[in-house]
């Protein structure tokens, strides 16, 4: 699936090319805390399958529990979170940070992971594999 979209002022555009099943929750307290709410909805995409079409995202980069960097873009202007990726060598796929997407409407989760770090209030998401961690 072709899919574009950008950060909230306009600054950065992208476009992909997804898998829609391979769109996913998480629900690890970094995520939380990154996009300021209770998780973080993405789909992935490989390297060779997107493509920043406007602009230069900022880059932070966060190391996981599990030691790996992972380069989180995003807007310097507005904060929009665009997308993650490893910030080691060798191949990347992007988490695209679903809220970013023009077509958003049409991905839908299938997974959910670190979902023992999910806030007590959220309701169950059916019909969904959960993974209690990663």
């Amino acid at each position: 699936m072709r899919i574009d979209g950008g950060c909230h002022c306009g600054a950065i555009t992208y476009r992909a090319e997804v898998d829609p099943e391979k769109t996913t929750i998480c629900h690890c307290t970094d995520c939380q805390q990154l996009t300021g709410t209770a998780f973080r909805v993405s789909v992935r995409a490989p390297e060779d399958k997107y493509e920043i079409t406007k602009g230069t995202p900022k880059i932070y980069v966060k190391i996981g529990a599990n030691g790996a960097r992972r380069a989180q873009g995003f807007c310097e202007n507005c904060g929009s979170h665009l997308f993650a990726t490893s910030a080691d060598e060798g191949p990347k796929v992007y988490g695209i940070r679903v809220g970013t997407v023009r077509q958003r409407e049409e991905l839908v989760p299938r997974r959910q992971f670190w979902h023992r770090s999910a806030l007590h209030w959220l309701p169950e998401f059916e019909a969904m594999e959960t993974v209690e961690t990663q």
